[in-house]
C-alpha cells in the first residue's frame, strides 16, 4: 500500500507532495499538466530504471521518495538520480541494488499504462494468466514439470554430444589404433633408453675396456709383485704385532679389512674382463632398439615414461569408444524413462490448466457482461506444442467474439482499443484477487472508451479498489465521479521555469473538476449540475 509519493527536481516538478489514501484515488488534469510524470516518478520508485533526462533542468539531482506498508511493515524508499548519471536507491535509508528494490516492489504494487493491454493479443501471455488463476493448484504442477524438464532436457544434452562424440571419434578411432599398435609393438620400458645408451657405449668400446681390465687384474692379482700379494704380506706383518697394543691391533684389523675388500674388487675386475666380449651383432641390435625408441619420442614429442602412459591413454579411449553403442543405449532408455515421466507431470499441469481455464472462461465472460461486452462470448482455447518446454506442453490463446453471431477470433484480429482496455481491466478484475499485490496503478487505461462504457469502467475499477488500492489517471469525467480521493494536477510557468503541482481536491473541488473535465473552461450551472449527477450515480 503506498501511502506518501514526495517528488523533488523530476522533469517538470519542482517541489511535490501526495498522500495517497485506501480505495480509488483518482488523478486528472490538463493535457501536458505532468499527469503521467507522477506515475512516472512512482515508478522510478518501484524500481524500473532511472534516466538522467528525468533530472529537472538546472538541478543536480532528482530526488523521490516513498513511504508504503507491506505485510504489516513500512518501508522507506529513496531514489535520488543524478545529473552525472549516479544511481542510488536506499530502503529505509540502507543503500540497496536496484536489484533488490525491484524485487521487493514486485510485492507492492502493479502498474498498467494505457499500452499494457497489447500484452493480451500476445498469446504467450495467455498461458501466465491462466497459471495465475488458482495458482496454489498450478505452481505446484508447474514445478513437476519443470524439474521434469530440466532432467530431460539434460539426459538429452548428454545423449546429444554422445552422439556428436561418436561420430567424431569412430573416424579417429583407425589412427588411435594404429598409434596404440605401434606402441604395443614397441614393449617400452621405463628408463629403457639410457639403459640402452651406457650399453652401446660399452659394447662400441668392449676391445678397449677387455685390454684395460685384463692389465689391471694382472697388475691387481696375477703378478707375482702384485697388489693383492703385497697387501697379504702387509697384513700378516701388522698381525704378527697386532698384540703389543690397541692402536697396532686396529692396523691390524683395518689392513685385514682392506685385503679382503680389495680381493673381491678383484674378482669383479675378472668378471668384468670375462663378460667384456665383443658381439656387432649384439652392438647393431641395440643400436637398432635405441633408435626407434629415439624415433617415438621425436614422432610424439614425448618422453619413454610419457609414451608408456600414452598407449594406456589409447587403450582406454579405445575401450571407451568401442563401448559407445553401450552408452548410447544406456542413455536413450534413462531418456524414455524420464521423457514418460515428463509426459505425466504435463498432462497433469495440462488437466489442471484446462479446469482452471473453465472457471476462468466464466469469470471473464461475466466480467465482460458486467462491463457493458452484453453480446460477447468468450473462449481460452488449448493446443499442443511439437516439444517440451518449461511450461509444459500447453499452447493457450483467449479468442472473443464481441457481437452476436460472429465467430470466435483471436484478440488481436477482433478488438479495438477501447475493447481492450475494457478485456484487460476483466483480467485484472479476476487475477487482481489472487495476486495479493496491494497497489494497482492504471495510466490512462480508458483510451479509446466514452460514454456508457466509461461510467462502466469507472464501476469496474470502484469495485476492484474495495479489495485494492488503486491509483489512477484518467482524462474521462465517468471515471473521475468514482475517485474516493481526488487529485488534480496542474501546471504554471513563470519568466524562467515550468512547475507542476499536485493537490488532493476537496468535495467542491471535485466537482468543478469533473465539470471542467465535461464542459471545459467553461464551467457553468449546467456542467456543474451534471457533475454532481455523475458524483451521485457512482455512489
Amino acid at each position: 500500500m503506498i501511502r506518501h509519493i514526495s517528488i523533488r527536481n523530476f522533469a517538470i516538478i519542482s517541489n511535490a507532495d501526495v498522500d495517497f489514501h485506501d480505495g480509488l484515488n483518482i488523478i486528472t488534469g490538463e493535457t501536458g499538466a505532468g499527469k503521467s510524470i507522477v506515475i512516472e516518478a512512482v515508478s522510478l520508485a518501484l524500481g524500473s530504471r532511472a534516466d538522467t533526462a528525468f533530472v529537472r533542468s538546472g538541478e543536480n539531482k532528482a530526488v523521490i521518495q516513498m513511504i508504503a506498508e507491506h505485510d504489516g511493515q513500512e518501508y522507506i524508499i529513496t531514489r535520488e538520480i543524478s545529473a552525472s548519471g549516479k544511481n542510488i536507491c536506499r530502503i529505509n535509508d540502507e543503500i540497496v541494488t536496484l536489484g533488490h528494490l525491484s524485487k521487493l516492489c514486485r510485492k507492492l504494487a502493479d502498474i498498467h499504462g494505457q499500452y499494457d493491454h497489447q500484452s493480451l493479443l500476445n498469446p504467450e501471455y495467455h498461458i501466465h494468466l491462466v497459471d495465475l488463476y488458482q495458482k496454489d493448484k498450478t505452481i505446484p504442477a508447474k514445478e513437476r514439470v519443470s524439474e521434469c524438464f530440466e532432467a530431460y532436457s539434460k539426459v538429452r544434452k548428454e545423449l546429444s554430444d554422445l552422439i556428436s562424440m561418436s561420430g567424431k571419434q569412430k573416424r579417429e578411432r583407425d589412427f588411435m589404433a594404429f598409434e596404440l599398435q605401434e606402441l604395443e609393438a614397441a614393449s617400452l620400458q621405463s628408463g629403457e633408453d639410457d639403459s640402452l645408451e651406457d650399453e652401446i657405449n660399452i659394447l662400441q668400446n668392449s676391445e678397449k675396456i677387455y685390454e684395460n681390465l685384463g692389465g689391471a687384474y694382472h697388475t691387481a692379482s696375477e703378478d707375482e709383485y702384485s697388489i693383492l700379494s703385497a697387501l697379504r704380506k702387509v697384513s700378516d706383518m701388522l698381525e704378527e704385532t697386532s698384540g703389543y697394543s690397541r692402536e697396532l691391533e686396529e692396523l691390524s684389523q683395518r689392513t685385514n679389512e682392506l685385503y679382503y675388500e680389495f680381493e673381491d674388487i678383484c674378482s669383479s675386475i675378472r668378471d668384468c674382463r670375462d663378460n667384456a666380449i665383443f658381439s656387432p651383432e649384439e652392438l647393431d641390435c641395440k643400436i637398432a632398439r635405441y633408435e626407434l625408441i629415439s624415433k617415438l619420442k621425436s614422432k610424439y614429442g614425448m618422453s619413454i615414461d610419457e609414451l608408456i602412459s600414452y598407449k594406456d591413454e589409447l587403450m582406454c579411449r579405445l575401450s571407451d569408444i568401442d563401448n559407445l553403442d553401450a552408452a548410447k543405449a544406456q542413455l536413450e532408455k534413462k531418456l524414455s524413462s524420464i521423457e514418460a515421466e515428463l509426459k505425466e507431470a504435463c498432462r497433469i499441469l495440462s488437466e489442471i490448466r484446462r479446469e482452471s481455464a473453465r472457471k476462468l472462461e466464466e469469470k471473464i465472460k461475466n466480467e465482460l457482461s458486467q462491463l457493458n461486452f452484453n453480446d460477447a462470448d468468450f473462449s481460452i482455447e488449448f493446443s499442443d506444442s511439437e516439444t517440451f518446454t518449461q511450461e509444459g506442453t500447453d499452447l493457450i490463446e483467449f479468442k472473443i467474439s464481441t457481437n452476436r453471431g460472429e465467430p470466435m477470433k483471436p484478440l488481436s484480429k477482433i478488438a479495438s482499443g477501447g475493447e481492450m482496455s475494457r478485456i484487460m481491466l476483466a483480467f485484472k478484475k479476476i487475477i487482481g484477487d489472487y495476486d495479493e499485490i496491494p497497489t494497482m496503478i492504471f495510466d490512462e487505461i480508458d483510451s479509446g472508451i466514452s460514454g456508457i462504457a466509461a461510467s462502466v469502467v469507472g464501476h469496474k475499477l470502484s469495485e476492484i479498489a474495495q479489495n485494492h488500492q488503486i491509483i489512477c489517471i484518467t482524462h474521462l469525467p465517468q471515471i473521475a465521479a468514482f475517485g474516493q480521493h481526488n487529485y488534480k494536477i496542474a501546471k504554471s510557468s513563470d519568466d524562467t521555469m515550468t512547475y507542476t503541482t499536485v493537490t488532493e481536491l476537496s468535495e467542491d473541488e471535485k466537482t468543478h473538476e469533473i465539470a471542467r473535465l465535461l464542459g471545459g473552461t467553461n464551467i457553468t450551472e449546467t456542467t456543474l449540475k451534471s457533475a454532481r449527477e455523475l458524483i451521485d450515480a457512482s455512489e
